[in-house]
């Protein structure tokens, strides 16, 4: 194994590739499947196969390392452990929110939230859809799912920005402001408030594991949720109204939504990349890894693999394959919250192009991020009285 070459991508920087995100990950492809990138210090794996595999390995490859920032700020998580830690963590939230279990209990209540939104929004007859839409029903879900619904909108986003930059500042170097720390106080003591209702989720939760565990890990699910939900239903409003042909086979075909939301999170994923850790020197895709190397697994990368996916960089609605995409993860840390974020993004979609008629982009849309990736803005206008 000491002989396998070490495949390098000199000059190119991962974190700010921002704005060329995709052709930058097409170029390192170039390069081979798998690529150490020195202004990161870690490896990029660009193959999907090889995603599958590492994210799958969870005792090759493990989230369970001193580095993993999100831990250092709000506590010892699903997100950040592995093995029989890990599975205690997860499956009390997991099972509360299986596919079955979601779409009976959650559905409805989803989908009157997104007509109630679009309906405030269809008298303006213009709107910036991703904070005015996608983002406050991303926060209603998340909240509502887990029983903070009494929580006031304002207070989440507020503690969800300084519980983000206190993670960004340790994955910097540094170390959690004061601030940060008293956001997650003030989420904990939420999260205890909603976990003394009997007939919450919380409640029946916190009876499997202690109140750190309980705290840490509602966050985590909270955050992600409105994070990767709220890119995700702007990504698809984005993707669907920059193309017309596309949003009139939609339009001609209401089943087609859910064909694509898929394309969507394939083209763009909310999350676009998962790290993980090596516990041993390992050869994977025909370079030497060693042990405690940073390895980002490129989630976008992987559903633009030209050996999996024909014309990847094409938004194709009914895409045969479009479903085996990798934007929710896989192995024991794929996502949890998928079905919810389905119930979500189909609910907002439709009532757009049910109570929106006309609906088009007034502007034109960028796309950034490079850990989680959505429109800086998404300004669309409608005939208010159609």
């Amino acid at each position: 194994m000491a002989t396998l070459p070490r495949v390098t991508a000199e000059g190119t920087d991962l974190t700010g590739l921002d704005l060329r995100h995709h052709q930058v990950l097409h170029s390192l492809r170039e390069h081979g499947p798998v690529v150490w990138l020195p202004s990161i210090g870690g490896w990029v794996v660009l193959s999907r196969q090889l995603a599958i595999s590492v994210m799958r390995d969870a005792a090759t490859y493990t989230v369970d390392d001193p580095r993993f920032s999100t831990a250092q700020v709000v506590g010892p998580s699903m997100l950040s452990l592995d093995g029989a830690a890990h599975r205690r963590h997860r499956e009390p939230f997991a099972a509360a929110f299986l596919p079955a279990v979601v779409t009976p209990r959650d559905g409805p209540l989803i989908t009157e939230q997104a007509h109630r939104l679009v309906r405030l929004l269809r008298p303006r007859g213009r709107a910036e859809l991703r904070r005015e839409l996608a983002g406050p029903m991303a926060v209603a879900v998340a909240a509502a799912a887990l029983g903070l619904d009494d929580t006031p909108v304002s207070a989440l986003l507020g503690w969800y920005d300084l519980i983000v930059a206190a993670v960004n500042e340790v994955s910097s170097g540094g170390t959690a402001s004061r601030e940060g720390g008293e956001a997650v106080s003030s989420l904990a003591a939420a999260v205890r408030r909603a976990a003394c209702r009997p007939d919450s989720l919380l409640a029946r939760i916190a009876q499997q594991m202690s109140d750190d565990e309980l705290v840490s890990n509602a966050a985590v699910f909270l955050f992600g949720g409105i994070e990767t939900s709220e890119g995700m239903t702007s990504n698809v409003l984005h993707h669907l109204l920059a193309d017309p042909t596309q949003l009139e086979a939609v339009r001609a075909q209401p089943a087609l939504v859910d064909s694509a939301i898929e394309e969507s999170l394939r083209l763009e994923p909310a999350a676009a990349r998962v790290d993980r850790y090596a516990t041993a020197d390992v050869e994977l895709g025909g370079v030497l890894i060693r042990r405690r190397d940073l390895v980002v697994v490129s989630l976008a990368a992987a559903n633009r693999d030209p050996e999996h996916f024909d014309e990847p960089d094409r938004f194709i609605v009914g895409r045969s394959n479009g479903r085996t995409h990798l934007s929710f993860a896989t192995g024991p840390h794929a996502c949890i919250g998928a079905q919810l974020a389905r119930l979500e993004t189909r609910a907002v979609v439709g009532a757009v192009l049910e109570q929106l008629p006309g609906i088009e982009l007034t502007s034109p849309v960028t796309t950034t991020g490079v850990i989680f990736r959505k429109p800086v803005d998404l300004h669309a206008a409608w005939h208010p009285g159609g």
